[in-house]
């Protein structure tokens, strides 16, 4: 099995193509975009450095419509990880002191991924976010669980199916580990996602570290359910709006972002060129977003989003 890590690098440098207009709806546009982007820029800067370093022009190859620079070019494996594209760390970190930054984390769990291998995705998001960051701590990590949402026809009908979504016993288990980073201090705050009123109290009542923050996104109701805004205000909790999607990475959105089409990175075998490419099939597991904002300027410097899929050879 191969293990595929891709990154967007900071998406506001890319500017207003690639970040997400409010009202779009893709909720995961910039997202994809951004991915999209930054597996351009790479295979352009590296084919570019090959040429000016005398490079062979081999490394140029066809897709079937145009010129494609080859894989290994620029991604790079290490051991059985593929990182698309390959990271230079030598430029990571923030420009000023960290008390200077409020940074935030989001980290989703698809539904395609083993929910025992949470703690494992965890880790491995966390790493590469504060590498990235050149930090040691972050202040809030909100997670997103997979199955749960606010839809209906009203506010109270949202509620109320959200309090048959999830699986609490997962999700609890998860939240143990969690709390372990908070008390050694790698994160601030803790948050959860798309948590109604009565799935919130359940929650409380079986968990020791309380969220900070419940983060929901309300575009499939009208509002912010009153009995979750008065279950928020008693016990303490943050309620803040998003337009992030729960599914962030289906597995056909990632196999055309890695296949061989026109707008494809070419890694996956596929299409007309079969044989070129990775064989298997993809799994994506986890997708974290990451934002660093300057309190006393008012600005996000950096902002960008990791990913993680696993590539299982077909039976």
């Amino acid at each position: 099995m191969t293990k595929i890590i891709l990154s967007t690098g900071n998406v506001i440098l890319g500017g207003p193509s690639i970040i997400r207009k409010p009202g779009t709806h893709r909720s995961n546009l910039e997202f994809t975009n951004s991915l999209r982007s930054n597996f351009v820029a790479a295979q352009q800067d590296y084919a570019a450095g090959l040429h000016n370093g005398n490079g062979d022009s081999s490394h140029a190859q066809q897709n079937g419509h145009s010129s494609r620079t080859a894989v290994e070019v620029w991604t790079e494996k290490e051991d059985s990880t593929l990182y698309v594209p390959r990271i230079d760390w030598t430029s990571a970190g923030l420009q000023e002191d960290r008390a200077q930054y409020e940074i935030t984390v989001k980290l989703f769990f698809l539904p395609t991924a083993p929910p025992e291998k949470r703690k494992d995705y965890t880790t491995e998001a966390l790493r590469l976010v504060m590498k990235e960051l050149g930090v040691s701590d972050i202040d809030l990590l909100i997670i997103s669980f997979p199955g749960i949402s606010f839809e209906g026809g009203c506010e109270y009908e949202a509620d109320r199916k959200n309090a048959t979504m999830g699986n609490e016993e997962e999700e609890v288990a998860i939240w143990g580990f969690l709390e372990s980073l908070h008390e050694k201090g790698q994160i601030s705050r803790l948050g959860i996602a798309e948590f109604g009123s009565e799935k919130l109290r359940h929650f409380l009542e079986n968990v020791q570290v309380r969220p900070a923050v419940d983060q929901i996104n309300i575009k499939n109701c009208c509002n912010v359910p009153p009995p979750l805004t008065k279950l928020a205000k008693e016990e303490g909790i943050e309620l803040l709006t998003h337009h992030d999607s729960t599914d962030v990475l289906p597995s056909g959105t990632l196999r055309e972002l890695l296949g061989q089409g026109p707008q494809g990175a070419g890694i996956l075998a596929g299409g007309v060129d079969e044989g070129s490419g990775l064989k298997g099939n993809i799994v994506p597991e986890w997708v974290v977003k990451y934002t660093a904002f300057v309190k006393y300027r008012g600005v996000i410097e950096n902002k960008g989003y990791f990913a993680s899929a696993e590539l299982v050879d077909e039976a």
